[in-house]
């Protein structure tokens, strides 16, 4: 690695909350924060953002080389940089060695990083481990498909959520019969390719049942960690979690641990689990070794892995590391509102519940009374973000 700047910084490779949560966590360090995004812009309205570049995004074949020219005519070289999207991580993994000539990078090379990445070898992996995991019908082709005997209701998946489509952009997509499944797989084939699309069952269970394990690793080893809980997320059944909580929850750090240790893990992540209410069995169903949405509740728990991160990276101060205070929460209030509302109409959850669970909030995705912009643009940008997405999925 070039010869580092005087107070490295962080460059975050897309995200928004995340981003965000990142340069408030860092605020009153005197610790610059960039950020470059192909996605939302609302990042870029906040004070903690010291500059918001816009770029053709992390697929694209001159990205490697954007990077590696922004280092060196921007005088970041020693700066950290870090992943959060798919793409992104990505990204930096397979250029590794190119990268790590002029930026600190908190990751592993792909070899390691791809089996938290793809599903497909999550999967197999936390099974090598006898860690559960959802029923996995191997099928990678339409043929495939139209011969598969499954127990419905089936769950499809990318195995990564790299280009844009309508899959990835959905997450996952559910069929209750066989019509519905063969035409889902057709279509998503027909976006990712037959071969790069994960088919499990479906794990019943709302909320209560949705753990996530969350961590801070360095040469394969955990230096903080806590569990949370997806209570409320949007959409309802294969969404992005709006209200999560911090749980004692043993089981998923031993689990968290397990997984991690075997691919000698690196940086943050984020493991989600579901807890299968006809067994008891937690089974692992996404790996997020990234920036995720609430990543901000981790500060507000008292385990700020961004600092953390920070120090570890570039070995500015001695790591110093707190217990996760149990029952703090975090809140995406107009995503929340819209799925509690949802659930609301389906009898799953009272209006007396819901005002409870604001009352356990201790930090937001994006409102702040230091930094009250993105909350105020956040509304319109995500107006035009899903007229966007809508007009997309309308083409497609």
């Amino acid at each position: 690695m070039a010869e580092s700047a005087k107070v490295p910084g962080i460059v975050i490779l897309g995200g928004a909350h995340g981003a965000i949560a990142m340069g408030r966590c860092l605020r009153g360090r005197g610790i610059p924060v960039w950020q470059i995004t192909d996605e939302t812009r609302v990042p870029s309205f906040s004070r903690y953002i010291l500059k918001s570049l816009r770029w053709s995004g992390a697929e694209d074949p001159a990205a490697l080389q954007y990077l590696l020219d922004l280092a060196n005519e921007s005088g970041l070289n020693g700066y950290v940089l870090l992943g959060a999207g798919d793409a992104e991580v990505k990204l930096i993994s397979q250029n590794f060695e190119a990268l790590s000539r002029v930026y600190r990078l908190p990751t592993t090379p792909w070899a390691e990083l791809s089996f938290a990445c793809d599903k497909a070898k999550a999967y197999r992996r936390a099974q090598e481990l006898g860690i559960g995991v959802p029923e996995i019908y191997n099928i990678t082709s339409v043929p495939a498909a139209e011969a598969a005997t499954l127990n419905y209701p089936v769950v499809l998946k990318p195995s990564m959520r790299i280009a844009r489509n309508p899959l990835t952009l959905a997450k996952a997509w559910r069929a209750d019969d066989r019509e519905t499944f063969l035409a889902l797989y057709r279509r998503a084939a027909s976006y990712v390719g037959g071969e790069n699309v994960v088919v499990q069952e479906l794990v019943p269970g709302g909320g209560e049942t949705q753990l996530s394990y969350t961590g801070l690793w360095s040469g394969g080893h955990p230096v903080a960690e806590f569990a949370a809980r997806r209570l409320r997320q949007q959409p309802v059944e294969f969404g992005t979690g709006t209200f999560v909580d911090v749980v004692d929850a043993p089981d998923v750090i031993e689990l968290g641990r397990k997984f991690l240790a075997s691919i000698h893990h690196n940086g943050l992540v984020e493991i989600e689990f579901k807890r299968d209410p006809r067994s008891g069995q937690l089974k692992l169903v996404d790996v997020n070794p990234r920036l995720w949405t609430w990543f901000g509740i981790a500060e507000a728990a008292g385990v700020d892995y961004g600092p953390l991160l920070y120090n570890i990276a570039t070995g500015t101060e001695p790591v110093i590391v707190s217990e996760a205070t149990s029952g703090t929460a975090w809140m995406y209030l107009p995503r929340d509102l819209v799925a509690s509302i949802q659930m609301m109409l389906k009898g799953a959850l009272s209006p007396g519940d819901y005002l409870a669970s604001l009352g356990k909030v201790r930090t937001w995705a994006l409102f702040s009374t230091d930094d009250p912009l993105p909350a105020l643009v956040d509304i319109p940008l995500g107006l035009l973000r899903v007229a966007t997405k809508w007009f997309s999925l309308r083409r497609n």
